[in-house]
């Protein structure tokens, strides 16, 4: 937004804007949305059909987060003035903010078409062939875009984040669980996840446990896929050598998707989940069916909810059902350049971990707990996280761990 108002000032400089524009970009630069919208309404009341004045409301409409009527607002533009690349960048980059890319790829063909001179054009569609995946076309328009302006900061920085695809994470992780009724139980896990594909993700992992002096293991797999419209779907399985304190088998799937809302309103977006998971001990099954819901708030806040029904069958007596909920808000504590540092705090009842024996057997709980993330490099950070567990019969459990991620 900073890069449009300085390039037409700039061009400003032969002739001087009118007033209402002048006042519209100091609402603008102070997101001042309502001033900016209200100005710019008005001088739409007097001239309905001035697209230069229609093209400011769809502007601010984009910039207040306002996507749907910034897209209605363009749309109505370039069907009376369709040789604007201006219009039809602005209806592209709209396309991209509602992860519309086959649109957006549209709309930006049409604008480099108009004026294949411009850098800034090129540069917003090598952005789009980014985010769709075509990283080689992707590149070669930033290229492009340089040679065009070779001062251009943007397509530099768009070219270095080319220059190497990091597709995988690779994660080792420790945990302890510290009893006032039994020993220390400890495991520790690595995991691999790659993202082949924008529409395919694998993930595998090893978990090594130590419970209650008996030792087991176990391997996790699972594979996810996503459609642009229709959100993703994960199912996996888990195999161990369970010592009858682990489950033998596992299955689940999990069902998600999440909409963008708008970057200036109290709620970003919003993200559901569903899943079900099978859990197969040597005398007893678990079924969970887990239904979750993220909330993306502003300055990088989020909010989870969670819910978790459980049916429990043991050998020789019947089954039920216990019901637990859990709450975790995430937030940004410190930015540096290449770092940052973020925390968040959880609150569950009832909540337990269905993966470990000494979970499931009938009790009720209250977690509090926290994590902090470091991300020290810009493919590398580590995590730690602590939880205290209530339980009734006045049993306590304290977690405690960390992992270490990089990409690569």
């Amino acid at each position: 937004m900073g890069i449009l108002l300085a390039t037409r000032a700039a061009s400003g400089q032969q002739q001087q804007p009118p007033e209402w524009e002048m006042q519209v970009r100091k609402y603008v630069e102070a997101h001042d949305w309502t001033s900016a919208l209200k100005i710019v309404d008005s001088e739409v009341a007097l001239a309905p059909r001035d697209m230069d004045i229609r093209a400011w409301r769809a502007r601010v409409l984009a910039w207040s987060g306002d996507l749907s009527g910034a897209e209605k607002e363009y749309l109505a533009i370039v069907t009376v003035v369709p040789n604007d690349p201006d219009d039809w960048m602005g209806l592209g980059n709209v396309y991209l903010r509602q992860s519309r890319t086959d649109e957006a790829l549209r709309a930006l063909d049409r604008a480099v078409e108009l004026d294949p001179k411009r850098a800034d054009l090129r540069e917003a569609h090598a952005r789009t062939l980014r985010a769709a995946g075509e990283r080689a076309e992707a590149r070669l328009e930033f290229q492009r875009a340089l040679s065009l302006d070779p001062s251009s900061p943007d397509a530099r920085v768009g070219l270095a984040s080319l220059s190497i695809e990091r597709k995988h994470e690779l994660r080792f992780g420790e945990g302890n669980d510290t009893f006032n009724f039994a020993n220390a139980n400890h495991d520790g896990w690595i995991s691999l996840i790659s993202n082949w594909t924008p529409h395919w993700t694998t993930s595998v992992s090893g978990d090594f446990f130590e419970i209650f002096g008996v030792n087991a293991g176990k391997f996790v797999g699972s594979v996810t896929g996503r459609l642009s419209g229709w959100g993703a779907l994960t199912i996996g399985c888990a195999a161990a050598h369970d010592n009858a304190v682990i489950p033998r088998t596992e299955a689940f799937f999990n069902l998600d998707r999440g909409w963008k809302i708008g970057e200036t309103r109290p709620i970003r977006g919003i993200e559901f989940a569903y899943g079900q998971h099978w859990y197969w001990y040597a005398a007893s099954r678990i079924l969970t069916v887990n239904g979750s819901s993220i909330l993306y708030l502003p300055n990088d806040w989020t909010l989870s909810l969670g819910i978790t029904d459980a049916r429990s069958a043991f050998s020789g007596t019947g089954t039920q059902w216990r019901l637990s909920g859990s709450s975790r808000l995430g937030f940004p504590l410190a930015r540096w350049e290449g770092s940052s540092l973020s925390g968040n705090i959880l609150f569950a009842v009832g909540t337990e971990n269905f993966a470990h024996v000494d979970q499931i057997g009938s009790f009720s709980s209250h977690t509090y707990g926290g994590g902090l993330r470091f991300q020290f490099a810009r493919y590398q950070d580590v995590t730690g996280y602590f939880a205290y567990q209530k339980r009734t019969q006045d049993r306590t459990d304290t977690t405690f761990g960390f992992s270490y991620g990089i990409h690569f």
